[in-house]
């Protein structure tokens, strides 16, 4: 019996039911820093407001770095994340269910360092961008430990923090475009000694309701920190629609996964994927992944 499972046993009877659990989730594999897998430009006439700031992301970069799957494995791993998506969507949007508030606010996080989120957040960010009638932006939300800035290369650019700290920075002139349509990122920002009351704060609520609600066809995205590493995850959390927690199998100790779940607002949608799963024919390349709704048993094929 997995982790998720016997935590969700031993929670099912402590907690109320939420609403009905995902799709077994997806294929793909480990994190790993990819120094300059993206750079800027100057966007050319017609391809935006003049002198817009362009991210170039450059997958063969991010796929060599083990942040994109090979080639041959696109297809695959592109199926497996629509699955992951699609209650996320449909939660934020409505789509045969009642429309979460702030549904389309949605935190990746793990319970601690290494387990796969932020290969999840850049991914699940990319199949989204894909939908016809939505945009996505992708925050990094690890403020204490941005990788994923580092990783597109954006380090010391003004970000979340900043327009947190300075009311006057306006959110577009922080905001990231990518030459993929309907991608834009929003990186952590200058590191600040007190982030986390940054994060904490009634400006950050001010800040994140506004890039929420400024657009209805909008997913906004926060790369995380790990619920039990960092005091600004748990902060975050408080503002998030939608929690995905991402769970290390047969690494992450049950009570860890407990204690990471109870951080969380008992009436806080969470939904768990179990990430690198051996069970493989190339055990420790590609992985497996698997979801449940918080507090709700689900089994998939693996």
């Amino acid at each position: 019996m997995s982790v998720i499972e016997n935590t969700l046993k031993r929670l099912q009877g402590q907690r109320p039911a939420a609403s009905p659990a995902a799709d077994p989730a997806a294929q793909g594999y480990g994190t790993v820093a990819a120094a300059g897998a993206a750079r800027r430009r100057e966007a050319p006439a017609g391809d935006g407001a003049a002198g817009e700031r362009q991210l170039i992301v450059d997958q063969n970069s991010l796929r060599a770095a083990g942040m994109l799957p090979p080639a041959h494995q696109e297809h695959e791993l592109a199926q497996q994340y629509r699955r992951i998506k699609r209650p996320l969507i449909n939660n934020a949007l409505g789509r045969g269910v009642p429309r979460l508030a702030s549904g389309n606010l949605i935190m990746i996080t793990s319970a601690v360092p290494g387990e796969g989120k932020t290969f999840m957040s850049l991914n699940l960010a990319l199949s989204m961008r894909l939908e016809e009638d939505v945009t996505v932006l992708l925050i990094d939300g690890d403020v204490v430990n941005p990788r994923l800035t580092q990783i597109l290369g954006l380090e010391g650019r003004p970000g979340l923090l900043d327009m947190v700290k300075d009311p006057a920075l306006a959110a577009d002139s922080l905001i990231v475009q990518t030459d993929m349509p309907g991608l834009a990122f929003l990186p952590a920002g200058h590191h600040e000694s007190n982030a986390t009351e940054l994060v904490a704060s009634a400006r950050m609520h001010q800040v994140i309701s506004r890039l929420g609600n400024e657009n209805a066809a909008r997913l906004v995205l926060f790369d995380s920190a790990p619920l039990l590493v960092t005091t600004e995850a748990q902060a975050l959390a408080h503002f998030a629609g939608q929690v995905v927690m991402v769970v290390q199998a047969d690494q992450t100790a049950q009570h860890v996964v407990f204690e990471a779940l109870e951080t969380l607002a008992e009436d806080k949608p969470v939904f768990l994927v179990l990430n690198q799963i051996t069970r493989h024919s190339h055990p420790g390349y590609y992985y497996e992944y698997g979801s449940g709704a918080k507090w709700r048993e689900q089994t998939g094929s693996s």
